[in-house]
């Protein structure tokens, strides 16, 4: 069944400066890209998305959205218990051309998915003069997955250290489901800012098209955001679980802060987050960092 498309934002709220459905309250994350990077790094280490007290986000994006919030824990347990469960289907059909534009500007800011997600991501940005600050030159990246820092710098020699993965990959999506959508909501689910993430090239690269039954982040402490994200683009788009991968992300969500019960098939558990607040994507300069 078809997803109905985003209603587009008016201009002034596509401004690159972090405002509209993109952007967390500026009471939280009005800060400078250093600072950023200093939060990103404390402590256990980074993420790209935590739970915060105090930011009192109380919005919630339509289901049908491409403005993608995630919640961890209880939440993501719960979409987890409603997702279908089957076998995977074959991979017969699939290409990359099946997800339409690589990089498709879809939320009609002016600048491709790609360095959206790396200005998004990385701090200290700096951009290719009269590109009206969309293409991405320099960048750090406090990476989710491993925990390295990584300096990124555009170059046909170096800009592989930094990827962009689909947290749900495209061929782990066509064989749950992708493959019954429309050409234009595969489109968007490959350009789903929720479902991408700037991340270490070779542990990227080491991940593939793996699902969570075969593939988890090398940083525990990151299992929880991870598992919350691909439940919930999985119950975006409409999209099954196997067996083995739902049991998969239910253990991932147990790394969630405050274990307890939640509302998980039979045999299985999930952790209880202290604050279910949802939070949103960051937008491009904005960052949410690890409690």
């Amino acid at each position: 069944m078809p997803i109905p498309p985003p209603t587009p934002r008016p201009p002034q709220a596509q401004q690159r400066t972090g405002t509209g459905d993109y952007a967390m309250s500026r009471s939280c994350f009005h800060a400078n890209t250093s600072s950023r990077l200093g939060l990103a790094l404390a402590g256990a280490g980074i993420g790209v998305l935590a739970l915060i007290s105090g930011c009192g986000v109380n919005s919630v994006a339509s289901p049908d959205s491409t403005i993608v919030v995630t919640r961890a824990g209880s939440g993501a347990a719960a979409d987890l218990a409603t997702l279908p469960v089957k076998w995977r289907a074959p991979k017969t059909g699939y290409s990359r051309d099946e997800f339409g534009q690589p990089w498709a500007d879809i939320d009609r800011n002016g600048c491709d998915q790609r360095n959206d997600v790396l200005a998004r991501d990385l701090a200290g940005v700096t951009f290719k003069p009269g590109t009206q600050n969309c293409v991405v030159v320099s960048g750090t990246l406090a990476d989710p997955y491993s925990g390295k820092v990584i300096h990124f710098l555009r170059g046909e020699a170096t800009s592989s250290a930094v990827q962009i993965d689909h947290v749900v990959s495209l061929s782990d999506a066509w064989q749950t489901g992708a493959q019954q959508l429309d050409a234009a909501t595969r489109e968007r689910l490959a350009n789903d800012p929720g479902n991408l993430l700037a991340v270490d090239g070779p542990t990227n690269a080491g991940k593939g098209d793996g699902d969570a039954a075969s593939w988890l982040p090398p940083r525990r402490e990151f299992w929880c955001s991870y598992a919350s994200r691909q439940v919930e683009v999985k119950a975006r788009y409409r999209l099954w679980v196997t067996e083995a991968e739902r049991d998969a992300l239910a253990r991932a969500l147990n790394a969630c802060p405050a274990a307890a019960s939640a509302s998980l098939p039979a045999g299985l558990s999930a952790a209880q987050p202290a604050d279910q607040r949802w939070l949103p994507v960051p937008a491009r300069g904005e960052r949410a960092v690890s409690a």
